[in-house]
């Protein structure tokens, strides 16, 4: 029983990568094109505003001088920074502490 063997002309071990990089390359590019393309038509589909809720912002406008004016309202010189807990520490331990440390400093 003989081995059916391709010749040397045909596919060297250079060339048959280069065809296979080649198709990864193309197959790549399109595949990519085409995943981007979904993108941006289900953007389209799901970007929709709804209508009610379109009016809603109509009717309330919210400007960059109505927020500066809030800011400006806003009193900073009695502003107290409070650390979240972090990931390794329980959030209700930590909520109770913090709790107590107030209540000690009202005292």
């Amino acid at each position: 029983m003989q081995l059916v063997t391709r010749p040397a002309q045909l596919c060297s071990s250079t060339s048959c990568e280069g065809r296979r990089e080649a198709l990864y390359l193309i197959g790549g590019s399109f595949g990519l094109r085409e995943f981007a393309q979904i993108r941006y038509d289900v953007h389209k589909l799901h970007g929709k505003v709804d209508p009610a809720l379109k009016e809603k912002l109509k009717q309330n406008p919210v400007t960059l001088e109505s927020e500066y004016e809030k800011l400006e309202k806003s009193n900073f010189d009695n502003w107290e920074n409070i650390r979240g807990p972090s990931l390794w520490e329980d959030s209700r331990t930590v909520q109770k502490q913090r709790r107590e440390a107030l209540r000690l400093k009202t005292e």
